[in-house]
């Protein structure tokens, strides 16, 4: 389970809940036969989506909203200094 914000827990949590104790108890051979595969099915769409999320948002420059894992902040603010030695930008270390 990605670390990630209460909102995620709780539908995590829901998820958990709904097939492990409703199905479990009323349809007990379909849950013998298929919890195996769904619970494949859902950690492989959390790996599919964490692929398909970089490619599609970060490799392009493109942070996420607010709300979808890390803060926008979280990034270094030196990240868009010029490298080069001598050249001076206000709030950029000069090299």
């Amino acid at each position: 389970m990605p670390s990630a914000k209460a909102v995620h827990y709780m539908s995590w949590g829901a998820v958990g809940i709904f097939f492990n104790y409703y199905i479990y108890r009323k349809f007990k051979q379909w849950w013998a036969r298929h919890m195996y595969i769904l619970s494949a099915a859902l950690d492989a769409g959390i790996a599919f989506m964490g692929v398909f999320l970089f490619f599609a948002l970060q490799s392009l420059d493109i942070n996420g909203p607010e709300w979808w894992g890390l803060e926008n902040s979280d990034h270094c603010p030196l990240a868009n200094c010029p490298m080069a030695p001598g050249i001076k930008v206000k709030g950029c270390p000069v090299l």
